[in-house]
């Protein structure tokens, strides 16, 4: 008996493969994964995901091979919303629009996002759907903003600094040789006075430039041994009444930046703290919080990062005054009589250097200094 050789048939490409190799031969998937936004990509008629980006896979908690197997309805319980909006694209031959959704999901807290939904003039088989919460939207917004103030208020510092500078020098210069002509000596506090003065805005005019004036040394940099210095250092300072309590993730990873500025940056956060937290301190109940954790998908300064550093300073003070709460990295804001309104400023620019940030929550008995810096 003949042996008869059977060949098994090829076996056709799943529907979702097909999909993805076709809106990879449009062309628009190339840049796709590095957005920090938001990002499916639907097929216009049966509305089933073709492709999402990282963000996406965060927010829905689902791997984008989950994702490949559902559809916009399977996702979102009022998925009509995007079949209106779809046609309405194509009736108008719009490319794309933007609205706000509420999306309702089973078991889970509804969305709130704006939605900009557009059919790519290179793939018009596709819609692509970008989602932005609206809280991210308003933390993005208000990012700029902080970094958009921050540029501004540098290049105003810089400027007035050196204003001053120029004309301090021969404010004391002429107070000294006066000094030297005058021959009753009680006239000579007067010139004093002028001399002392005149160096206390020369001290405060180098602390201003002082971000500017510092070299960017670039080592590995163990956070908690920036935390571990900064303790010691402010303990010192009050050895009596305060307890600075570690709350450290030992699985961190190493940082590149400058030691010597983010120990900086955040002595000025701690000290700052310690010197609000006075009357607590002086009834032995003064109280910070070092806290360190790994943070994934972050965005920071427009930009995604997989992997950051996110670092806590919580004290228990009578924290920061409504009135400057929105104001306090802006330089010579100070909520504390004495202060010079630069410590925060300062802490600002030095995190902002390490392309990080700094944000504050603050309640009464409750503040919290959040630092994120990108790994990576």
């Amino acid at each position: 008996m003949k042996s008869v050789r059977t060949t098994n048939p090829p076996t056709a490409e799943p529907p979702e493969d097909l999909g993805h190799a076709a809106l990879a031969a449009s062309g628009i998937l190339p840049g796709l994964d590095a957005l920090a936004t938001v990002l499916l990509v639907l097929d216009k008629l049966t509305l089933r995901v073709v492709y999402a980006n990282p963000p996406a896979e965060a927010l829905l908690a689902l791997s984008r091979r989950s994702l490949a197997h559902m559809t916009w309805h399977d996702l979102f319980l009022n998925g009509e919303v995007i079949d209106a909006t779809v046609k309405e694209l194509l009736a108008n031959q719009y490319q794309a629009t933007r609205l706000d959704l509420v999306l309702e999901r089973t078991a889970q807290e509804p969305l709130h996002t704006h939605a900009i939904v557009g059919i790519p003039e290179n793939a018009p088989d596709f819609v692509i759907v970008e989602l932005i919460e609206n809280e991210q939207k308003l933390k993005n917004e208000r990012e700029e903003r902080i970094l958009d103030q921050a540029w501004i208020n540098k290049q105003l510092i810089r400027n007035l600094a050196h204003e001053i500078k120029n004309p301090l020098g021969g404010i004391r210069g002429a107070a000294q040789l006066l000094e030297f002509e005058l021959v009753q000596r009680e006239l000579r506090e007067y010139t004093q006075v002028i001399i002392k003065e005149s160096d206390r805005l020369q001290t405060l005019v180098d602390r201003l430039l002082e971000p500017h004036r510092h070299p960017y040394i670039v080592t590995e940099i163990n956070l908690h041994e920036v935390c571990e210095r900064v303790r010691s250092l402010v303990l010192a300072e009050f050895p009596q009444g305060l307890e600075i309590e570690r709350d450290y993730d030992v699985s961190l990873p190493e940082l590149r930046g400058d030691k010597e500025q983010l120990i900086q940056a955040l002595l000025n956060i701690v000290r700052n703290a310690a010197e609000a937290m006075r009357e607590q301190i002086e009834r032995g109940q003064g109280r910070i919080v070092l806290r360190t954790r790994v943070a994934r998908k972050v965005t920071l300064a427009k930009r995604l990062h997989k992997l950051a550093l996110e670092l806590h300073v919580i004290d228990n003070g009578p924290g920061i005054p409504e009135e400057i709460r929105d104001r306090i990295f802006f330089p010579l804001v100070s909520g504390r009589e004495g202060g010079s309104g630069l410590g925060l400023t300062l802490a600002q620019s030095f995190v902002q250097r390490h392309e990080g940030s700094i944000e504050c929550e603050s309640r009464p008995g409750r503040t919290d200094f959040r630092i994120m810096l990108p790994l990576g």
